[in-house]
């Protein structure tokens, strides 16, 4: 990857990548002093920016106040983040500019207080836009090398200790001795970091090419004590070899779209990490912890057969089961699968669950129950629930094709259950 040194041609290049041209509030709506700091001129400068990157800037005043003022002149919507260091954000045209009051007595002062060098660069806003790099980011940016401002600025915020191997990891760089050391030094620190915080950048990191090492040497740096617990050996090596696989690389080996993996692989990183208590603690979204324990479940039940891929392994009820349960996400299942044992199940597995009409990869009711009703004359009751079950079952394994085969077992299901002195469903 070329990019741009550190004088003016790198800044020139990198206000060229940028397009100020194309924000929603022009550069001269802004106070006079402001400037564009952290991940955007890190990303320009390393030519990967996203068609609308986040905008952080630093105001030499009130940024809360500014904010404000640009919403009246220009739409959009302000937030405040912290009232007390006066940092706000404004979201406007589906943009997200962050504005922060400098800290220190100039912009050099603000920079030091920063984590990681690569992030302590700025662009003046004003002309002439010369790159402001007091600590080196660019030659660490060139270097392909991570490294801490200054022990303190990490305990300043530890969220920054967890930062620094995301950082790395997406950014493919080495983390500098002394600043590694840090890291581990302080990874008790962590235990004060709100839990929300913690997850957002673990969901970064379980989205990026390389995440699966980033969130091993997460776990190697025992950055998630707090919410994981020690555990025994067993279950980190468990862990670790789970994440070895769950790599772009294997996700190619079994043939899945980059939009099927770039579904799949997150979700089974952080299933390889995390299980549902500690997405609880996280404070993560209860459907994230359901999808998470079901994946987790499912690999646990599989784990315990001598073959995955056959249907003899499962019971029918059981296969229904994972099926209906992993509907949506039965490629993370599927990656998580050693090779090459299994290697003809999982491409067989995946070849049916891309067909959205498969009866069993994608289970569907056979018949809905106010129809069931109305043909059988049937009362609702808790067991017009296992009918329903047991025709969808049926569906499933192809046993039924049509309207009539669905009624005519449905009969034959409840006179079973009468005859073996079962509650069916009472009929009219």
């Amino acid at each position: 990857m070329h990019m741009p040194g550190a004088g003016a041609d790198g800044a020139i290049v990198a206000w060229h990548r940028l397009a100020a041209q194309r924000w929603p509030i022009p550069l001269e709506a802004f106070p006079p002093g402001t400037a564009l700091v952290g991940g955007a001129v890190r990303d320009a400068l390393l030519d990967r920016l996203g068609p609308m990157p986040d905008l952080d800037l630093v105001v030499p005043g009130d940024a809360v106040a500014v904010s404000r003022q640009l919403r009246r002149r220009h739409g959009g919507s302000a937030v405040v983040l912290d009232a007390e260091r006066s940092i706000a954000r404004l979201v406007v045209q589906g943009w997200s500019l962050d504005l922060a009051r400098q800290e220190g007595d100039s912009l050099s002062a603000d920079l030091h207080r920063r984590d990681y060098t690569i992030n302590a660069m700025a662009l003046p806003l004003a002309e002439p836009h010369t790159l402001v790099d007091p600590l080196g980011g660019a030659a660490h940016l060139a270097a392909g090398e991570l490294v801490a401002v200054a022990e303190a600025n990490l305990l300043d915020d530890p969220l920054r200790l967890l930062r620094g191997l995301r950082l790395a990891s997406e950014l493919g760089f080495r983390l500098e001795p002394r600043t590694h050391a840090w890291i581990l030094q302080h990874s008790p620190r962590m235990r004060g970091v709100a839990g929300e915080r913690v997850l957002a950048e673990l969901e970064k990191l379980a989205t990026a090419p390389a995440g699966h090492r980033g969130l091993a040497e997460v776990l190697n740096s025992d950055l998630l004590l707090p919410w994981l617990g020690a555990g025994s050996d067993q279950e980190r090596r468990n862990a670790l070899a789970l994440l070895d696989r769950l790599s772009l690389e294997h996700s190619r080996q079994l043939q899945l779209t980059a939009a099927e993996a770039a579904a799949a692989l997150p979700l089974a990183r952080l299933a390889a990490l995390l299980d549902g208590a500690a997405l609880q603690a996280l404070r993560s979204s209860r459907r994230l912890q359901q999808r998470v324990e079901r994946l987790r479940h499912w690999q646990t039940r599989l784990g315990h057969t001598d073959a995955m891929g056959s249907a003899a392994a499962l019971s029918e009820t059981e296969r229904l089961q994972l099926h209906r349960q992993l509907e949506e996400d039965l490629p993370a299942l599927l990656l998580g699968w050693p090779e090459p044992e299994r290697e003809a199940a999982a491409a067989g597995w995946l070849e049916r669950w891309r067909n959205p009409r498969d009866p069993l990869f994608h289970p569907r009711a056979a018949i809905d129950g106010g129809s069931l009703q109305r043909e059988l004359q049937l009362r609702p009751s808790p067991q017009l629930g296992a009918l329903l079950d047991h025709l969808m079952l049926e569906q499933a394994f192809g046993r039924l094709q049509e309207r009539g085969e669905v009624l005519e077992r449905a009969r034959q299901w409840l006179d079973a259950e009468a005859n073996d002195g079962g509650m069916a469903p009472c009929r009219d």
